[in-house]
């Protein structure tokens, strides 16, 4: 019975000693397939190279339910390691808004507006206002994260808003214009996210006669008219001097209105031939597709289904690159192909299925045929690739497609990471990539209907098999040990 009893004071011992000793040293093992609780690369080198102190003021919800409660203490964890890879100079508290009236409109003021979330208490549900934002603040500025959004980006909110309070000086991006090239705000996500890293300005060819050296990368998106050629020695004058290029460009359109698809003369694809680049003006179809709504009656009534659509290639699986990292998948409308004419280096970085057709427009949508697997003869094709060794110092990368990152609107269902793709590779081009492997970390889109049929199964029984012979196994062990001790008893020479 002493013994007993001295085992359990030890065991309390070393669980308050333990107690004691994480408040002053924080460790955690991270066994997540994407490392979401490591901090990565890029986040302990901003970290290391702060020049003054960040205050953070995190305004959350105490007692919140348990689906919330867990995003608290993952932020607050996150915050610790922050503190600790900065050596002290990222500071924080935690501060209830709930509490007192005069924290809410703190809060408020500070625009962290409450959310309100179903709750159950007393076997009812009730609605209560939630807290889940937080202010950074270094000297005089000021950012803020209105809404720490549960297992998303964590990791890439807060050290985006870091970067931005500590970055000064950033590198400039033009975006192009003169040619009916896509708005900043037909860019609107596109141009928010680049903002955070870059100054970005408008270049319109039609007014300038050389690219500043200052513009560490072009970006031009969608142009509608026909590019003349002084526009392109300007381009060629650019890349010479080592400036890069993004290129995200349509070289065949589609008109729902007339059920028609047709080539489009920018003359862009003339142009990067000459460079050894070869750019289809040619449809892309793909037997893994997205899919249009389309409008049909039975009777009186008219309902909208959605319908299967090859010309939309869906690409859910991507090569190890930098600009891909992260990327889960997305739909590019009427996309063409890239083809290396072996005087350059390519890269590719997003393909389309095995299972592809080429069109050469004009050509008639059948949105009612039924295709089959004998429609798509074609192998694997590029749909977006990088090149380098242009004979000029500059690199590039182009989009066989620039519908994807078009903004749809405020209630849009865009793939985030239709944007994420397309800033990434700026990134990539002016050398600035740190930021690439947190902008998707912790956001999946894995649909379990693009699984493999053998995974989704092993997926289920797993879940349901492995808890019960959990149990089973620890019932069977200490059935055993509970035997063992008995025999142990009963034996003659036992005391």
């Amino acid at each position: 019975m002493r013994k007993s009893t001295w085992s359990i004071v030890l065991i309390a011992g070393i669980i308050i000693v333990l107690n004691l000793l994480s408040n002053e040293f924080f460790f955690r093992l991270d066994t997540t397939e994407d490392k979401s609780y490591t901090l990565s690369k890029a986040t302990r080198s901003i970290l290391s190279n702060l020049s003054e102190p960040i205050t953070l003021s995190s305004y959350f919800t105490g007692d919140l339910p348990p689906q919330y409660s867990k995003n608290l203490t993952d932020f607050k964890d996150l915050l610790k390691e922050y503190n600790r890879r900065s050596s002290g100079m990222v500071n924080f508290e935690f501060i209830d808004p709930n509490k007192d009236p005069s924290l809410e409109q703190e809060a408020a003021q500070n625009g962290i507006q409450p959310l309100l979330i179903n709750v159950r208490e007393k076997n009812e549900v009730i609605q209560k206002k939630a807290f889940m934002g937080a202010v950074l603040k270094a000297g005089e500025s000021q950012e803020v994260l209105p809404f720490i959004q549960p297992q998303g980006p964590m990791e890439y909110q807060l050290t985006k808003a870091i970067k931005k309070l500590s970055n000064s000086a950033k590198p400039v991006i033009g975006l192009i214009s003169g040619h009916g090239e896509a708005s900043t705000q037909n860019l609107a996500e596109v141009y928010q996210e680049l903002s955070v890293l870059y100054d970005i300005e408008d270049v319109n060819l039609n007014q300038v006669s050389d690219i500043p050296a200052r513009i560490k990368t072009l970006l031009m998106v969608n142009p509608q008219d026909s590019i003349p050629e002084a526009h392109f020695n300007i381009l060629d004058r650019y890349m010479s001097q080592g400036g890069n290029l993004c290129l995200a460009v349509n070289t065949v359109a589609g008109d729902f209105q007339s059920v028609q698809g047709s080539a489009l003369n920018t003359g862009i694809p003339s142009w990067l031939y000459s460079k050894g680049i070869g750019l289809s003006e040619s449809f892309v179809l793909d037997a893994q597709c997205g899919s249009v709504g389309v409008t049909q009656k039975q009777g009186f009534f008219s309902f909208q289904s959605q319908v299967q659509f090859p010309y939309f290639p869906r690409v859910i699986s991507f090569p190890e690159h930098p600009v891909t990292k992260g990327i889960e998948q997305i739909t590019f409308p009427f996309a063409s192909a890239i083809t290396n004419e072996g005087t350059s280096t390519m890269i590719p970085l997003v393909f389309s299925s095995d299972q592809t057709a080429t069109q050469n427009p004009p050509v008639y949508f059948d949105i009612q045929k039924q295709w089959r697997e004998s429609d798509f003869p074609d192998g694997q094709q590029v749909l977006v690739a990088a090149f380098e060794d242009l004979g000029v110092p500059g690199k590039m990368v182009i989009f066989s497609d620039a519908d994807f990152a078009i903004s749809q609107g405020r209630n849009s269902r865009t793939n985030a990471d239709n944007f994420s793709l397309l800033v990434n590779s700026v990134d990539w081009l002016s050398d600035d990539t740190g930021l690439i492997d947190l902008r998707t970390k912790g956001v999946s889109s894995r649909p379990i209907e693009d699984m493999e049929e053998a995974k989704v199964n092993m997926y289920k029984w797993g879940n349901f098999l492995i808890p019960i012979l959990l149990v089973l196994f620890v019932g069977f062990y200490r059935n055993q040990r509970n035997r063992t001790q008995r025999l142990k008893r009963m034996a003659a020479d036992y005391r």
